[in-house]
């Protein structure tokens, strides 16, 4: 980041979905939960759900790790907190593929940070947006909230893949979820220690994601 470019300018960078992130091949769960029975007027209460739950876990991990790269701490800690927090072995696989897709753009952009660098080849997602968020200048308020912004986009943009919705509805539920991830971001983001993570679970949606894993005919991966 150059000294004159503005962190909220690049947080609009970050959340925009044009960035070649494998965003685009997740629902954020939706798509099983759907196959399940999830209606369509479900979908909002969805979106709180997981904001509460497993983004809730992502979003503190990422705040600590964040911490961690700044005072130049190892990140062993925070991925075997974040690990522990995510039973679902398809979740922890989900995150770590997620991961390495954004890190072919995070090494694009930002090549020689030393948080980039930092990062290891299996860390999970909540690491990785860790590292761009310290080359980024980006405050952890402002790290939490695009993960939380970013998980009701990713669950907003499927939804109109997979159910029979009108567009402007679907914008409303994600206008109706920002509240949501304001506190979110409030109550993770001066979080330091891995041990003060929350452990938020959503087990149906971690059942969900374990289904969907093995299953062979799909339009996203997770």
């Amino acid at each position: 980041m150059t000294p004159t470019t503005s962190p909220d300018l690049m947080l609009m960078l970050l959340a925009d979905a044009r960035l070649p992130t494998s965003g685009h091949t997740q629902s954020g769960g939706l798509e099983p939960a759907v196959v399940s029975g999830l209606r369509s007027t479900d979908v909002p209460e969805y979106i709180d759900l997981r904001l509460r739950t497993v983004t809730r876990v992502e979003a503190a991990s990422a705040v600590v790790a964040l911490h961690h790269l700044r005072q130049g701490l190892p990140l062993v800690d925070v991925e075997t907190a974040w690990a522990a927090r995510t039973p679902s072995g398809a979740m922890r696989s989900t995150s770590r593929s997620m991961a390495r897709a954004t890190m072919r753009v995070v090494r694009r952009l930002w090549p020689e940070h030393p948080s980039v660098l930092a990062v290891g080849s299996d860390a999970s997602r909540a690491v990785v947006l860790a590292a761009v968020a310290d080359a980024c200048g980006l405050a952890p308020r402002s790290l939490a909230r695009l993960v939380g912004y970013d998980d009701v986009q990713t669950v907003a943009s499927a939804a109109l893949k997979l159910l029979p919705l009108d567009p402007a509805d679907v914008s409303a539920w994600a206008l109706g979820a920002l509240p949501v991830v304001d506190r979110l971001a409030v109550e993770v983001g001066s979080l330091t220690l891995p041990g003060s993570i929350p452990a938020a679970g959503a087990p149906q949606i971690e059942a969900w994601a374990e289904t969907h894993a093995v299953t062979t005919r799909r339009l996203f991966s997770a």
